[in-house]
Formats: C-alpha cells, structure tokens, sequence
C-alpha cells in the first residue's frame, strides 16, 4: 500500500518543521516548501495526496493557488490560516478548499482532519471511477465531467466530492445533516454557503436551468435530491 504524501506550503519554518514532524510519526510522508514558486515546482514531479497551503505566502496570493490546485491537481486541499474571519473561510472553500484549520493550531488535529478526509476521499466499494448519468460521464479519476459529444469540463476535488454523493443516492433525499456528515466539515453558515457554492456549480457544469433545474432538485427546508439515473463503470 501506497503511503499517502502530503505537501506542506507555509512561510514559518517553524510551523513547517511541526508538521513535518507530526505527519511523519503519524506515517505520512512529507515534503515542505516555504515559498509558492518551490511548491509548484515540486509538483511538476509529484503527486501529493494532500496539499497543506497557508494563505500569507510572500510570493503568491494563496487563495488564487488554492483555486489551482482544486481544479488542476486534484489532491484534497486544506488551508491552514490565521484568518479566523468566517468570510476567509468560506471563500476558502468556495475556491476549492476541502477544509479550513486557523492557526494556532494542534498538530494532532491536523493529523484527524487529514485522516478523515482521506478516508472519504476513497470511494465506496460499490463504485468506481467513472459514472455514466443523463448523457454524461463524470471521470473522478480525472476530475471531468464528459457531455455526450466527448468534451470536457473539468471539476474540482471538493466539487467531486458533492457530485460522488448524488451519484451514490440518486432519487433519495440528501439532508443538509447528511452532507455534513458524508463531507465533513463544522455545521454552520460557512459549511452552508459553500454548499450553495459547489452545487450552483455543478448545475452550471451539467448545463442546468439554474430556475427549473433537471438533475440536482433543492427541497426547500429538507436538502436535495439528485434525479438522475446512474450507472458505474
């Protein structure tokens, strides 16, 4: 078995050693960077499982890095931030973001949500890679949603994970609750908001009526329901 690889993207060397530390006693292994242009360097040759991205870099503007990575690298994302402001965070994971740790912060903490967030990104034993719905293919190994002429549109790891959701429950009511509980992530406004955000997306991928949508139905004060058929493989 693989051992996962996670990159860590963060200006303090200080807070870089930490968690190097920390994740390679947990059995990660890791690779630290403490400018934006090593990092994306790095990349060109690896391919991280996780990707750990402060949001002060003194070469690039972090959020426009976390977008990139969510939509093209297709690792789980997870900002580590001292901006504890509630707009910080949902515009981290309205950009891409799987999850959102403010500093300061338990190393051991780090180690769960990284976990966790491993373990959901596995998919269910019942599926596979590539879903076939409604004239579309989505390709989760790829992170692209294929429409019936062959092009494609892709999809970010976050975006994925609400997509994979649907396409594993179709025609069944999907609680707020639930999605919390499936994606992870504190309840709450922010957690909302980036719902709306990734969901609006999709439909706009999926080319939907964003008044009288087809696939992804909102039940108002209950959750969604995806009504498309689904097949695996």
């Amino acid at each position: 078995m693989t051992v996962p690889l996670v990159t860590i993207l963060d200006d303090e060397p200080a807070i870089r050693t930490m968690l190097a530390d920390a994740l390679t006693e947990a059995g990660f292994r890791t690779m630290a960077f403490g400018r934006a242009t090593e990092f994306e360097a790095a990349l060109r040759q690896a391919n991280p499982d996780v990707c750990l991205v402060d949001l002060s870099l003194p070469d690039r503007d972090g959020l426009t890095l976390v977008h990139r990575l969510a939509l093209e690298q297709g690792a789980t994302v997870i900002i580590i931030s001292g901006r504890a402001q509630v707009q910080d965070r949902v515009t981290g994971l309205e950009l891409g973001a799987d999850d959102y740790i403010i500093k300061p912060f338990d190393p051991a903490e780090v180690v769960a949500r990284i976990r966790a967030r491993l373990r959901r990104g596995t998919p269910a034993p019942q599926t596979g890679e590539v879903a076939r719905f409604n004239g579309w293919t989505a390709h989760f190994d790829r992170y692209v949603l294929e429409d019936e002429s062959g092009a494609e549109t892709p999809f970010s790891h976050a975006e994925g994970e609400v997509l994979r959701l649907f396409l594993e429950r179709p025609k069944r009511l999907i609680s707020r609750h639930a999605m919390q509980e499936a994606l992870g992530g504190a309840a709450g406004e922010s957690f909302d908001r980036a719902m709306d955000v990734r969901i609006s997306r999709l439909r706009t991928k999926l080319r939907e009526d964003p008044k009288n949508p087809r696939l992804i139905k909102t039940i108002y004060g209950a959750g969604y329901i995806f009504l498309g058929d689904v097949g695996w493989g």
